[in-house]
């Protein structure tokens, strides 16, 4: 089948290296699409890979590393519902290598470094534009931390400005 916009290249963020060969299970998020074919086409350059399987209304992806089951389906005026999603990678390199990848895709991003989150210190950053709103971020943890965010490292929290942000709880 032809194929519109940037070449896809099989890209794995290995998540589950931890030197002993183990793997964890596939995880499996069913998102409602406001469009399945710029869902499709949005999915396959985050990931690096074409769907598994296709069907009218319906898409799925069977991401190896990390281990996910992405299942989009077409459901008019419910898509993007989520609050975020997130990869977590080994280390700030990774963070880097899927940044310029994303970019070179097309995929705009939103750097945080060295940012206090999630009761974490990160380096990441935040993927804009996909098709329903949802937001992905790409991440490292380089420390734990005993606030949920310090407000001076970032006006952010999980993404958000800090104005707009709710509690602890409710924010990631």
């Amino acid at each position: 089948m032809p194929q519109d916009g940037p070449a896809i290249t099989s890209t794995i963020i290995d998540i589950n290296d931890n030197n002993e060969g183990d793997t964890m299970s596939r995880l499996q998020l069913a998102l409602n699409v406001d469009d399945l074919e710029e869902s499709v086409a949005f999915y396959s350059n985050l990931f690096g890979t074409a769907p598994a399987k296709r069907k009218p209304g319906y898409a799925n992806f069977a991401i190896t590393e990390p281990p996910l089951k992405l299942v989009l389906v077409e459901n008019t005026g419910a898509g993007g519902t989520i609050n975020h999603l997130g990869v977590e990678v080994a280390d700030t390199d990774a963070v880097d290598a899927e940044q310029t990848r994303l970019g070179e895709a097309g995929l705009a991003s939103v750097d945080e470094r060295g940012t206090t989150c999630c009761y974490a210190k990160q380096d990441k950053f935040w993927v804009e534009n996909a098709p329903n709103g949802e937001r992905w971020e790409i991440y490292t943890v380089l420390s734990d931390s005993e606030t949920f965010s310090a407000p001076s490292d970032s006006d952010t929290c999980c993404g958000v400005p800090m104005a707009e942000a709710e509690p602890a709880a409710s924010c990631c």
